[in-house]
């Protein structure tokens, strides 16, 4: 077995050190801030009742998991993003096959599907009540619409420019259309379904919570609109928090996923 050199050594030790000192960077830059929050807060220098505290953010959590409440708003936050996000990448892939499969039909979709990915979607919100009503499924929808149109969009993309060679060959070993997409369309777009994946749950999550503004009784963003009526901004600034943390965590979920690819393939 080959020893490394001295170059590869010190090329793995400046990696390490480079790593460490980024996520020492990250871990300061946090530790700082709350500090900052903390201290001017207890000094009177910000408003600590409009701003709040992390000392109060943390006691306001604390209060909320021995009561339990804190569960169900989490809990029904993070069902409607999940169930969202695995409908869109369904529906996104189906879409974005049968696209490929007829060029025409392409051609003729695509200014509309340009039209809705560049809608605010925040406008879709109050329509979607009217039509389904202020149910769990009108959040769930909410929240597909906000990442589908371009979901669609970019996986059409990666679809078309999949190296032609590869498909000639299959043509020219008298394979048909679907041998074409099974073999080689669909295995060579993995990458940029997971990558579509990486930017979808996060814009699911936002999706779920614009519905939860206006159509939840249940929720982090239904929290977070009655704790602005209600001038609770622990219970405001407590909630956003948790969005953050849950956004992180799912998108590291699907890191994973990326990673055990990657691994295996």
């Amino acid at each position: 077995m080959n020893r490394p050199s001295e170059g590869q050594k010190l090329f793995l030790h400046r990696m390490k050190l480079h790593r460490f000192t980024v996520r020492a960077a990250r871990i300061l830059i946090l530790v700082l801030f709350l500090f900052l929050w903390e201290t001017t807060a207890d000094a009177g220098i910000i408003d600590s009742f409009i701003f709040s505290s992390p000392s109060r953010i943390a006691l306001c959590f604390r209060d909320m998991v021995l009561d339990r409440s804190i569960f169900l708003h989490i809990g029904v936050t993070l069902y409607e993003t999940i169930a969202s996000f695995l409908l869109v990448t369904v529906f996104s892939v189906l879409a974005a096959i049968l696209l490929w499969c007829s060029r025409r039909l392409s051609e003729i979709l695509e200014p509309y599907l340009v039209v809705l990915n560049s809608l605010p979607k925040s406008a879709l919100a109050p329509l979607l009540i009217v039509w389904l009503g202020a149910t769990t499924t009108t959040i769930i929808v909410a929240g597909m619409s906000v990442a589908i149109f371009g979901s669609i969009m970019n996986l059409y993309t990666s679809f078309t420019t999949v190296d032609k060679e590869k498909i000639k060959l299959i043509y020219t070993l008298h394979g048909n259309r679907r041998h074409a997409l099974l073999k080689v369309v669909l295995p060579s777009s993995v990458p940029a379904v997971i990558s579509n994946m990486k930017v979808n749950i996060g814009l699911c999550l936002v999706g779920v919570v614009i519905g939860e503004f206006l159509a939840a009784r249940n929720g982090l963003g239904y929290l977070i609109i009655y704790s602005s009526q209600t001038f609770k901004m622990n219970w405001l600034l407590m909630s956003i928090v948790l969005l953050c943390v849950m956004a992180m965590a799912l998108y590291a979920v699907i890191g994973i996923v990326e990673k055990l690819y990657k691994k295996r393939y």
